[in-house]
């Protein structure tokens, strides 16, 4: 008897599970992609670091690798949703780590990309979504140099009428990693796990839409524990680590660990205003206005040249301007685009000139930046992860989306980037990879004002079926770094090897 009614009360609760599942809506979409890269990614071909040896750039010329997203909505009604998006990747074949080794079928990383609701305030138009979420700040021209990745927080967002709305934001993107010791693995903070390790940031965005004009003024403020810092950078999401670029070490300094500090709490602040006009139609018109200020939250020495020690404090503060002209024509769409941003001045007492950023992804370019498919098998020496524009200025020329031939498409583009940062700083540093990689700074390469480099791209995209694309992406970079300005790092020796980068990848894009 008692089976009986165990059996009966399991059908009445699948019976019950399956009369509600009726009422909700389930939607499944996502992305295949599957790339082969060959190239070489490294602006250096060698150095010799701190202790005297000779370090070459030992990055395989060619990969293959796929990553698998599929997002699942349960949508009860215009009103009420959910949803989650997973992701399998990056795995490149081979890696035994990410079960694309031979044999290696079962270690497979799933991670939850994103998991949130949306849902409306009955009888009103205000919206919320909360959760883990991608989360971009109002930009135009070339991409958000601030933050545009996942994150977790909430979203609330209203409509007045066809021109005005209002979007606040509050997010936390750490909290809760700090293990107790500092970066070099001594006790800090009284050693408290969890202690003062929260970053929580607020904003507020102003959509405004008229004939041919758009404009989001926003402003965002923030707040860092003091243990927070000790992260930064390091916190894995699905697309990778958040690369906060705030308080802290210069790119490769050679300095010693970040002192402590009273400070309980430190204060962040972003401002921007980006504008389109498309009014000219086909002429259009972006531009997009940048400040960030973080204040210092500790001091730390810096050695240099192997012999001088320097205070440098871990403030930084920063502008950036960029623009975007284009014209469309029945062929593609020609355009010009630029931008300037603050530098450092050369002194590390006053902190960083260069504009700090949470997870910047600029765009204007495919090899420096996220301008094509935002991801490939190739390593480009972490430019394409996190792009800021910080310390950098440039000007480039680009055809988009030509097209001759039915469902094909070409963009081709050239920029000149050059660098706003002082050469005095280059003393400060270890050697000669400083500039080469993000790895350090988050910013993309680190260009002083004796530095250049010329980028070009071709981007050619093919619409096989409709939900299958072939993606080929050719990319070369002419390196004009300042031989003389970086023979004076701490430990460089007057020595290092300098070359070009440059890449071939071809993805095929299955998306539903």
């Amino acid at each position: 008897m008692k089976r009986i009614m165990t059996l009966a009360l399991a059908a009445g609760m699948l019976f019950g599970a399956a009369t509600g599942a009726r009422a909700i809506d389930f939607r499944a979409s996502g992305e295949w992609l599957f790339g082969f890269g060959a190239g070489e990614g490294s602006l250096l071909q060698s150095y010799r670091d701190g202790n005297g040896n000779r370090i070459k750039d030992t990055e395989d010329i060619f990969n293959a690798g796929q990553r698998i997203r599929l997002q699942l909505d349960a949508v009860a009604s215009e009103s009420l949703s959910g949803t989650v998006f997973f992701e399998i990747g990056d795995q490149f074949w081979g890696r035994n780590a990410e079960g694309a080794a031979l044999g290696a079928d079962g270690n497979n990383v799933i991670k939850v990309k994103n998991a949130y609701l949306d849902w409306l305030v009955p009888n009103t138009d205000l919206r919320f979504r909360m959760g883990l979420q991608g989360i971009t700040l109002p930009n135009a021209a070339g991409g958000s140099a601030i933050m545009d990745g996942d994150a977790a927080g909430v979203v609330a967002s209203y409509q007045f009428n066809e021109n005005v709305g209002l979007t606040a934001l509050w997010m936390r993107p750490l909290n809760d990693n700090y293990n107790g010791v500092d970066a070099d693995g001594q006790p800090y903070g009284n050693g408290y796990t969890n202690y003062l390790d929260n970053m929580d940031l607020f904003a507020l965005t102003l959509p405004l839409t008229f004939d041919g004009v758009e404009l989001t003024p926003w402003v965002m403020l923030g707040f860092q524990g003091r243990n927070t810092r000790f992260n930064e950078g390091g916190v894995e999401t699905a697309d990778g680590a958040l690369g906060f670029t705030l308080p802290g070490y210069y790119p490769d300094f050679n300095g010693l660990a970040l002192g402590e500090t009273s400070k309980a709490y430190g204060s962040m602040f972003w401002a921007g205003l980006p504008v389109t006009l498309s009014l000219w139609d086909p002429l259009n018109i972006e531009f997009d206005i940048n400040y960030g200020y973080v204040e210092a939250m500790g001091r730390y020495d810096v050695i240099k040249r192997g012999v001088d020690l320097r205070r440098g404090s871990s403030q930084r503060q920063g502008w950036l301007v960029k623009a975007l002209v284009e014209y469309k024509m029945d062929w593609g769409t020609p355009g010009i685009f630029g931008w300037y941003a603050s530098g450092d001045d050369g002194s590390v007492k006053n902190g960083s000139e260069r504009l700090p950023s949470i997870a910047g992804a600029g765009n204007f370019t495919s090899f420096i930046g996220d301008g094509n498919l935002a991801w490939g098998t190739l390593s480009t020496g972490g430019y394409d992860m996190n792009l800021t524009y910080a310390g950098t200025w440039g000007v480039g020329l680009q055809l988009a989306d030509m097209s001759f031939v039915e469902d094909l498409k070409h963009t081709f583009r050239i920029a000149y980037w050059g660098g706003t940062n002082s050469p005095s700083m280059v003393k400060y540093m270890n050697n000669a990879a400083s500039w080469n990689t993000g790895a350090y700074n988050q910013d993309g390469p680190y260009l002083t004002t004796n530095d250049g480099l010329l980028e070009f791209n071709l981007v050619n995209s093919y619409q096989i079926y409709e939900n299958l694309e072939a993606n080929l992406e050719l990319g070369y970079i002419v390196n004009m770094i300042d031989r003389d300005t970086w023979r004076h790092s701490t430990y460089n020796t007057g020595y290092y090897s300098k070359q070009d980068a440059w890449k071939a990848q071809l993805i095929l894009a299955y998306t539903f």
